[in-house]
This record gives structure tokens, sequence and C-alpha cells, in this order.
């Protein structure tokens, strides 16, 4: 089968790239947007090459019928959705469209984003996105990885995130991504990388390998078509939809690309 790599940066990454041509790629989203936005146009690169895609989006669960926290309220408001269950719905909806335009297929795992999660007593564990992780949740990385162990094939390839800005779940889901036992490659969270200094950045990448990818604009092109999909998170991440572009096409021109880093 003849195929064209995109133009790289790094000559060790094409090697890999090549080297795991056609092996399954899976990008281990904490939520309905987290892959996209930090590495969309990666993936269409791939995808056009035929190499295989995955999105697994960890915290995308739907929340039983009890009365929401005011941290969800809150957030609800924002999003203009009334209900955990509309707006499950309306990101899943989102996150189709958003991985169809760049070749991807998606899991859906039933995790709970932690502005709805709940205590035993149904108690409220969190009122803001960067808390500490709950005594009564220490166990939730292991589930996590549990539940990924369970679809993956031995020659998949993993891609989990940094956990860049503090954020709870992606703290827990890259805690569960490092507990599969498996080489893992990174890519940064985005739009967190952009406030995020280069001391924290080093700290968060001790004992990586990094590479930069190049994407084509082609890929950047169909890289903000899908972040456009998810037009309920817009409003909140990024203001409007012209700064989301602006933003996400400076990060691409720094390098033509993106920054990708693989444990040793």
């Amino acid at each position: 089968m003849h195929f064209t790599l995109p133009p790289l940066l790094s000559k060790e990454w094409e090697a890999l790239w090549k080297s795991n041509y056609l092996m399954r790629w899976i990008y281990i989203s904490p939520h309905l947007d987290d892959a996209i936005f930090s590495a969309g146009g990666l993936i269409y690169e791939q995808t056009q090459t035929s190499v295989p895609v995955e999105i697994w989006t960890i915290m995308s669960g739907f929340p039983n019928d009890a009365e929401l926290t005011k941290f969800a309220k809150s957030l609800h408001k924002r999003w203009g959705t009334s209900s955990a269950e509309e707006t499950i719905r309306i990101r899943r909806a989102e996150d189709e469209r958003a991985a169809d335009i760049v070749g991807a297929k998606t899991r859906h795992f039933n995790f709970l984003d932690c502005m709805y999660r709940r205590g035993p007593n149904g108690e409220a564990l969190y009122n803001n996105s960067f808390a500490q992780l709950h005594t009564t949740e220490m166990d939730l990385p292991k589930q996590i990885a549990n539940a990924i162990s369970k679809h993956l094939q031995p020659e998949d390839i993993l891609v989990c995130q940094l956990a860049l800005g503090g954020h709870l779940d992606h703290i827990v889901v890259r805690k569960a991504a490092k507990l599969l036992e498996r080489s893992l490659f990174y890519s940064a969270d985005f739009p967190y990388l952009l406030n995020t200094k280069p001391q924290k950045l080093w700290w968060k990448t001790i004992g990586l390998k990094e590479f930069d990818q190049s994407i084509s604009e082609t890929g950047l092109l169909s890289w903000l078509e899908a972040a456009r999909a998810y037009a309920s998170q817009i409003g909140v991440t990024f203001k409007t939809t012209e700064l989301m572009q602006e933003k996400l096409t400076a990060y691409w021109m720094k390098r033509k690309g993106i920054r990708i880093w693989k444990t040793r």
C-alpha cells in the first residue's frame, strides 16, 4: 500500500510513525473536546494516511436524576443547557461531528465529569474544576485504567494529555493512563498550554522525549472546523469562535504543527 507521510520536523518521529503505521492510535480525552482542541490537526494528518484513529472520552457519562450540584448548575447556565442529560447528549453529538471531520472514530465512557460527582451520602464532592481529588475517589484512576484496558489491543498506541492547567479530571486521566503500564505519547492540553509557564511545562514533561510534528495548512483548516463543532463550549473556553480560531492558529504558527512527548 502506498501512503504519503505529512511533512515531519523530526526524523526520529518519522521513524516512529512509519514503524507504527496502521496500528490503532487512541487519544485518551478527559472531556468531550480535549483531544480535538489539543491535537485535532495531528489526528487529521494521521487519518489522511490511512492510520486508524479513535478518540476515547473518559468523563462523558450521564449522571442520575439527583439534583444538580451548584457547580454544575453554574456551568449549565453558561452553556445554555437545562439538564445534565441535555448537556451530555449535546456534547456527545458535538464530539461525533468533530471526530468525523478529522476522520476519527469515538468511544464514550460513562465516568462522570467532576461537576456531577457526589460522595456516598449524596454530597457534592467539588465546587470547581481545580480541586484536589476527594478522599472518597482515590481509586478513580484505577477504575478508569481498568475500563480502558478492557478495550485495548496489545498493538494499540495511546496518546494522553499532559494535564496542564491543573484541571482535576485531566490529572486523574493522566494518572489512569500511567497505570496501564504501556508506552505513552502525550499532547499538550489546549488552551491550558497558553497559560503554562516554561518551568511548569518542563516539570510536567520530565523524563519524556519531545518531538515536533508538523501539520499542513489543510490539516489546520480541518482542525479549526472540528474545533468549531464544539459550539456549546467555545463561549466558556474561548469567549468567541473568532478568538478560538486566532489562538489555535497562533499555536500552530509557532511550529507549523504541535509538540508531542513520549515515554522513553
